[in-house]
């Protein structure tokens, strides 16, 4: 007799595409109520298109993360696949194969000037990397080409393991790391980012790679409305960034597509039940925050930078920290 498939085929409109190549993975192991999955893989690298980016491709080395980020944007990238329940993002993970052939070949599609962002949508040393590598095959192959822009972003003090391949992928190509830190505040963080490292040990593997001399910063994104958004939280958190030895930082507010929403929400009136109604109508019909909040924000991040000796906001391009003068900054955010 035979098996019956991961994802059964609805009769009426077979899968297609990553939908189809996502059932047909095989599965590799179960832990934590998390699976994996193989996942086939045509390409590697993905160009942004039809949003202005400041980097030209992307690359995931996986589909879903086991971070389970209450706020993650990403989410809807599992309905690509057939999946519409939010909780899958972070309970079926995807593991791409033959990475490195892959980017090999991908490379030669690269212009001059065209800069490559690693972990846009699913963090690269999630807990899957330890066991699978894929990222540090990614980079070892890195490490054979010279003149190529990399950006790489992440949550976990894991990269760490990787500082022999970041050195010599530095020396040939413009490397920048990207340590997110939303919250200095462990407790909150537990809650918010339930499976990823703490928020101290983030910055540590910070000032390892920066002793290392690799150019590394913070990103605080996304910034919660009433919840890390206060000038004492985030001025607390730059001046960590600086003491850790950040050599740029920038922060963006929250993104809330509506799958994320699905998530998001129930947590908020677990834990903020008196901010619920405020973001339902902030975000009612939208997934962005008026320009005015991220606005105030940048602003507020561009005087703790200049206080705390950070140079620069994002070295992959201008952000809104750089284009908004300090003068006439209100003291306190006032989005509710």
């Amino acid at each position: 007799m035979s098996s019956s498939p991961l994802f059964p085929l609805p009769q009426k409109s077979p899968l297609v595409g990553i939908a189809r190549l996502a059932a047909e993975g095989e599965s590799l192991r179960e832990g934590h109520n998390v699976e994996y999955f193989t996942l086939p893989a045509r390409s590697l690298l993905n160009r942004c298109t039809g949003v202005r980016m400041p980097f030209t491709w992307t690359i995931n080395p996986y589909r879903g993360c086991e971070f389970a980020c209450k706020y993650c944007y990403a989410r809807y990238t599992h309905e690509f696949m057939e999946m519409r329940d939010g909780a899958e993002f972070e309970q079926k993970i995807y593991v791409k194969q033959h990475t490195a052939d892959l980017l090999r070949r991908d490379l030669r599609r690269v212009k001059p000037r065209e800069s490559i962002s690693l972990g846009t949508a699913t963090d690269p040393y999630q807990p899957a990397e330890r066991r699978y590598e894929v990222t540090r095959g990614i980079l070892e192959e890195f490490a054979r080409h010279r003149g190529f822009e990399l950006g790489l972003v992440t949550k976990s003090n894991l990269i760490v393991r990787d500082l022999d391949l970041l050195r010599d992928i530095s020396r040939n190509n413009a490397l920048s790391i990207h340590i997110t830190v939303t919250t200095l505040n462990v407790d909150l963080a537990r809650i918010l980012e339930p499976r990823a490292p703490r928020p101290d040990l983030r910055l540590e593997a910070l000032r390892t790679l920066s002793q290392a001399g690799i150019n590394t910063g913070v990103s605080c994104s996304p910034v919660l409305p009433g919840i890390t958004d206060s000038p004492a939280d985030l001025e607390a958190l730059v001046r960590e960034a600086a003491a850790a030895g950040a050599r740029h930082i920038f922060a963006n507010p929250l993104f809330l597509k509506p799958c994320s929403a699905a998530v998001f929400l129930p947590f908020l009136e677990l834990n903020f039940p008196h901010l619920v109604e405020n973001y339902r109508q902030r975000y009612q019909d939208r997934s962005f925050l008026p320009p005015s909040y991220g606005k105030r924000v940048a602003q507020l991040i561009a005087r703790f930078r200049q206080k705390y000796g950070i140079q620069r906001a994002d070295p992959r391009a201008a952000t809104y920290a750089d284009k908004w003068p300090l003068e006439h900054l209100d003291e306190q955010l006032s989005l509710f």
